[in-house]
């Protein structure tokens, strides 16, 4: 069966899992280098250099917005035209969207290395602590655009109906990384430093990887230079629908930023480094989700854009059931062993073990819920719908999570900041249920006015 036509003929609990165990495990293996990126550096340099990586992250979350703005946006418009059986059209579109990539990382190393120290401070950075966050970045940001492109592209395998190719991208680049983090940091000695290196050099391989795919014969959709030239139109497609993904990620950056600062103020650098390891948890417990949103998304919107209304409601479905389940085995885990988990990365520091352990409980709450939020704001994305998408992706980060984080401190300060998070949760996942309420009637409307159609 072609690739793309089984999306709208196979049985869709095959094709999600066909599409989503493949993204699922590489998204596992990619927070696992994250995990162990930490883990190495927590033990080869300490807690100061889990801090510095922690105020780094949101100069990285403000790279990868720009990479999911573009690579996010570009796949849900192909997978709808291949749905709408346009193929040429989805070529332009990835044309158009590569050479987005390129020029928005290229501005986004300039800018970063011009002003990378006033940013690391703004981020949260003590005088202690801005001297490792800063060797760090100052080696991330020149390779942006080699992150980007491989990001970004690499969803567009999986929205051709290939998730296989898709998932030895970031097995590649992950598992790379892990051994070069190994002997950078451990064998070498270069600590920071080294992570930073291994990151680059294992990005830079999925790039390559990805570009021989598109290039190389292999795929459904050609990667041509013909076009590469942006066309307004095009471009204006692509930004709108990554808007969503791209709030999100500018969103959790901002948010990095405002909670990196409050832990500093209520709680200092251990507290800062504390949260810098929960924040690893967390992305082993939602990268799951992701891989599961990244193979139902080409299956939603494939079936929406060929009005296969029932398809699109039993991915949705399916889609939110698995996500609730993976990360609720995540919330389980975290409730045995919180003390375990904080140890993992420094188990020379028993202030920053006991404060994590007490917030990992705090943080993680209603985290079983989540699943079903991400998987019901992605829904809006994959069906073309960014206003929707926006405001349930920053429901939980921004518009609940940032101001509950700015008052609870003021009241009951450290605590505060951690009871937020499920705060947030609750009252988010309740704004995306009435939303996707709504949505799926319109979809049942619209169903019957097919069926009528047909049968006139």
């Amino acid at each position: 069966m072609d690739r793309s036509k089984q999306l709208g003929e196979e049985k869709v609990s095959k094709l999600l899992l066909k599409f989503s165990i493949p993204a699922i495990i590489g998204m596992i293996v990619n927070a696992l280098y994250n995990v162990v990126d930490r883990i190495f550096i927590g033990n080869a340099v300490g807690s100061m250099g889990i801090a510095g990586i922690t105020i780094a992250f949101p100069a990285m979350l403000v790279t990868m917005a720009f990479a999911m703005l573009v690579g996010v946006g570009t796949t849900s418009l192909v997978s709808i035209r291949l749905g709408e059986k346009k193929a040429e059209e989805a070529e332009l579109i990835m044309g158009n969207g590569f050479l987005l990539l390129i020029l928005i990382s290229i501005s986004m190393s300039t800018i970063g290395m011009a002003f990378i120290d006033p940013v690391l401070v703004l981020f949260g950075a003590s005088e202690t602590v801005l001297p490792y966050a800063k060797e760090y970045m100052s080696i991330i940001l020149p390779a942006i655009v080699v992150m980007s492109i491989g990001f970004g592209m690499n969803n567009i395998i999986r929205a051709e109906g290939n998730p296989r190719t898709a998932m030895f991208t970031m097995l590649i680049g992950a598992i790379m990384n892990i051994i070069l983090d190994a002997i950078f940091i451990f064998v070498l000695g270069w600590g920071l430093k080294g992570a930073a290196f291994a990151t680059v050099l294992a990005q830079g391989t999925s790039m390559v990887w990805v570009l021989y795919y598109f290039l190389g014969g292999k795929s459904s959709l050609k990667l041509k230079v013909a076009n590469m030239k942006l066309q307004l139109p095009v471009i204006g497609k692509i930004l709108a629908i990554g808007s969503a993904p791209f709030a999100m990620q500018i969103s959790a950056s901002l948010l990095n930023v405002i909670m990196n600062n409050s832990l500093d103020y209520y709680g200092g650098d251990t507290a800062v480094a504390g949260m810098g390891i929960i924040h690893s948890v967390m992305t082993l417990m939602i990268m799951p989700i992701f891989g599961i949103n990244q193979g139902a998304q080409p299956i939603i919107g494939y079936n929406y854009g060929a009005k296969n209304y029932q398809r699109v409601k039993e991915a949705l479905k399916l889609a939110a059931t698995a996500a609730t389940a993976l990360v609720t085995i995540g919330f389980i885990l975290t409730r045995l062993y919180p003390e375990q988990f904080i140890a993992l990365f420094n188990s020379d520091d028993p202030d920053l073990i006991a404060f994590g352990a007490k917030a990992i409980t705090i943080f993680f709450m209603f985290m079983p819920i989540i699943g079903f939020q991400v998987v019901g704001a992605n829904y809006f994305q994959a069906v073309g719908k960014p206003k929707q998408a926006m405001i349930l992706s920053l429901s939980r980060q921004v518009l609940l999570l940032i101001p509950l984080i700015l008052i609870l401190p003021r009241f009951f300060g450290l605590e505060g900041i951690l009871y937020a998070a499920p705060i947030s949760d609750v009252l988010s996942s309740m704004l995306t249920a009435t939303w996707l309420f709504i949505e799926i009637k319109n979809l049942d409307y619209r169903q019957q006015q097919t069926h009528l159609a047909k049968t006139s």
